[in-house]
């Protein structure tokens, strides 16, 4: 009787009891939603162990319902009593998550769809494929060099043929003069009638020419004149070029592309540069700034590869920042131990002259953009920057250069500076910078 009354039970609850729901989302929009709420904590590949625990599976060990529990409000769960959310939380030690009770039920199952199915497995397919295509790259070029060097072998084997052959024909043509010493000596008088004819008529057409003395003394003058203006030209040329340093781009400590940061990843330049827009100088960005993103981005999972580099090269340049600033990626702390990256700097202005950042960016952010046809103000003298792998000097940055641009760039008449420094600019039109004394030495050396 008792063991038909657990039947029965066992029989009533399999009929009536409530599956749990499945997960069901999206894992593209899932993975937009995991990099700007979980990736502080979290590792995007899942299997990684950083601040938070790796997410790899999580969906298995734990119920859908319990997920969305934890995510919304975990401090809630665990006062419930939960004790998977009490021992998780004290495995951590003690470091409380935060609530994401502004996301969706639709939102976290979209994150956590995600977490189950990955598509970051064909990114790195993908990226296995780029990387085989590097070494297959590789490998072809070591055939060509090999070829190359072939080729320069038998070049080299022929020529020394050639040579021998070239040899063997003077030895035979030596050996026929010397049995023939008559026809040798006849043609011996007449190399030597010949000489004296040359002299003779050299000697007859110098004469002729220097037989006056005005004649003389007017082609040397020509031609000393001709020789100081050219020499003069020269000095000038290497004078005016003096520090003049356009397409200067020296190795740095650790590569930084701006290609890959300003480009791909849409960077903005004043996140990095933040005194440019109200100092003097747009500044170098602290490694604190670096560590902004690079605290959870601790490896290079981007498809542009640059021609002649690798991933691997990449992550060791992340390693590089990691080693200035004193972080072990493993522990996930700072050592406390820092070393300064000695950048080496490659716009600099003389110390005789006055250049403002804050000026150009702010105040003539416009016209400027206007006048150099260009997207972005830092543009217009620094280049197409976001699509440098390697920052170089764009510019001549003479003064001369400078000089033009304030006499083509007009003024932009709304702009609060003009409006209140320069209260009657605004009645008048196309005025240029060098009209209100863009052009002044004073201006710019003081």
């Amino acid at each position: 009787m008792r063991n038909f009354v657990f039947i029965l039970l066992y029989f009533l609850f399999s009929i009536f009891k409530i599956e749990s729901k499945d997960i069901e989302g999206n894992a593209e929009r899932g993975s937009e939603l995991f990099k700007k709420n979980c990736t502080a904590c979290h590792s995007i590949d899942l299997e990684k162990k950083m601040i938070g625990p790796a997410l790899s599976g999580v969906t298995e060990k734990r119920s859908r319902e319990w997920l969305h529990k934890w995510i919304v409000n975990n401090k809630l769960l665990r006062k419930s009593g939960d004790k998977e959310a009490i021992d998780l939380y004290k495995e951590y030690g003690n470091i409380e998550m935060n609530s994401f009770s502004q996301l969706s039920e639709q939102q976290i199952d979209d994150i956590l769809y995600f977490i189950k199915n990955p598509i970051g497995d064909t990114k790195k397919k993908e990226n296995l494929k780029i990387i085989d295509n590097g070494i297959n790259n590789n490998e072809n070029e070591i055939i060509e060099t090999q070829f190359l060097i072939k080729i320069i072998v038998f070049g080299f084997s022929l020529l020394s043929i050639i040579l021998l052959w070239i040899l063997y024909r003077i030895k035979i043509l030596t050996k026929l003069l010397n049995e023939n010493d008559t026809i040798f000596k006849q043609q011996e008088k007449k190399r030597k009638n010949f000489l004296k004819i040359s002299i003779l008529f050299l000697s007859n057409f110098l004469d002729s020419f220097f037989l006056k003395k005005k004649r003389v003394v007017y082609f040397f003058c020509c031609f000393f004149g001709f020789l100081f203006l050219l020499i003069g030209y020269e000095i000038w040329v290497f004078l005016i070029g003096i520090d003049v340093n356009k397409g200067y781009k020296p190795k740095q400590p650790i590569y930084f592309s701006h290609k890959i940061h300003s480009g791909i990843n849409g960077i903005d330049c004043q996140y990095c540069h933040s005194t440019a827009k109200y100092s003097k100088v747009s500044g170098i960005p602290s490694v604190n700034v670096c560590m902004n993103c690079h605290i959870t981005i601790n490896e290079y999972k981007g498809d542009y590869i640059e021609k002649g580099k690798n991933r691997e090269e990449y992550n060791e340049e992340i390693q590089k920042v990691y080693h200035s600033v004193g972080w072990d990626p493993e522990k996930r702390e700072y050592s406390g131990k820092t070393r300064p990256i000695q950048w080496i700097r490659i716009h600099n202005m003389p110390d005789f002259v006055h250049f403002d950042h804050s000026q150009h960016v702010i105040t003539g952010k416009e016209m400027i953009k206007k006048s150099k046809k260009v997207d972005l103000v830092c543009n217009a003298c620094h280049g197409e920057v976001q699509n440098m792998d390697q920052v170089e000097m764009s510019n001549d940055f003479t003064m001369g250069w400078c000089l033009s641009c304030h006499r083509k760039t007009e003024i932009d008449t709304k702009n609060k500076y003009y409006i209140e420094h320069f209260p009657n600019v605004q009645q008048e039109k196309n005025k240029t910078v060098d009209m209100i004394g863009g052009t002044e030495c004073a201006k710019c050396h003081y």
